[in-house]
């Protein structure tokens, strides 16, 4: 992989959204706002991020390969 910071970029808005889509299911699972468990929310979001890094190593169809 030639363009580092390409890829970089488009792997990190993908975390990013993985991120805010994990938080707001983790949120959306609690009956009431007041009951949400941030310390999980945080947790859960900041290894769905992290996964999608990793996955994001295999290869990005936004990042396309000379």
């Amino acid at each position: 992989m030639k363009n580092w910071k390409l890829w970089l970029k488009a792997a990190g808005i993908r975390a990013l959204k993985t991120f805010a889509q994990t938080m707001v299911g983790v949120i959306g699972a609690s009956a009431l706002i007041s009951e949400v468990n941030w310390q999980t929310v945080l947790s859960s979001g900041a290894l769905a991020a992290l996964l999608s890094l990793l996955t994001s190593v295999a290869g990005l169809p936004e990042v396309k390969e000379e």
